[in-house]
């Protein structure tokens, strides 16, 4: 029940539809805002949680990196459009999209600290890697209060080897920055996105939603 805001931060909109909001209808996204064609006030939509609220997006916000290419200060868009709010909320959960892009550094640049999802599969680690000099790169000029909030093992399969590998190389590797909750592969998460309901609303008793309960109470306790 803390105050949160989810900002959709990537053109396939999977934060959008999983929160059940029909991404084909809106006429305003995160895309104008960061355009300047509309304040993050007028984009605030209600969720079927009362304390959530979400600035969606859908594929339109592809063009943001095109148009915002030769613009100066572009790394900070994102940073400068949330300050309205900054305060308004107890957490601001930014999604990204999966690759480094420009949109990817400005919620590098805007964010406090980066809760950095990791599955558990063989090249994983590799990418975490590439993930990690990026980071320290926005550290050193865009934003040095940058922290790395934690690192989340996914799609964790008991029945495998492989998941046990992978996590006992991520603890080598980076210790207490590994959360002690793992999400398990599971039908019920699965499922959850297309009904359009996140985890929680869709099977609150399933295991995949009691890991994230788990999870989120381990964020709040740091």
């Amino acid at each position: 029940e803390k105050r949160t805001l989810l900002v959709d931060c990537d053109p396939q909109a999977n934060a959008t539809t999983g929160l059940g909001i029909d991404k084909k209808s809106l006429s305003r996204t995160l895309y104008h805002g960061l355009i300047g064609q509309a304040k993050i006030e007028e984009l605030l939509l209600d969720t079927g949680i009362p304390s959530l609220k979400a600035v969606p997006s859908n594929v339109e916000l592809i063009g943001f990196e095109v148009e915002m290419m030769d613009t100066e200060g572009r790394e900070t868009i994102l940073k400068r459009f949330l300050d309205p709010l900054r305060n308004a909320y107890d957490y601001i959960l930014l999604d990204c999209p999966p690759s480094l892009n420009l949109l990817t550094v400005n919620a590098m640049t805007a964010a406090d600290a980066m809760l950095i999802p990791l599955q558990c599969e063989f090249y994983a680690l590799e990418g975490l890697s590439q993930l990690l000099q990026t980071v320290k790169r926005i550290k050193q000029g865009l934003n040095p209060r940058l922290d790395i909030g934690g690192i989340l093992l996914t799609m964790f399969d008991k029945r495998t080897n492989l998941s046990y590998q992978v996590a006992e190389d991520a603890e080598r590797y980076f210790k207490n920055l590994v959360y002690q909750t793992t999400i398990p592969r599971n039908i019920r998460l699965g499922e959850a996105p297309s009904f359009g309901k996140p985890i929680l609303m869709y099977d609150a008793a399933s295991v995949g939603a009691r890991s994230y309960m788990q999870l989120a109470e381990e964020i709040i306790n740091r």
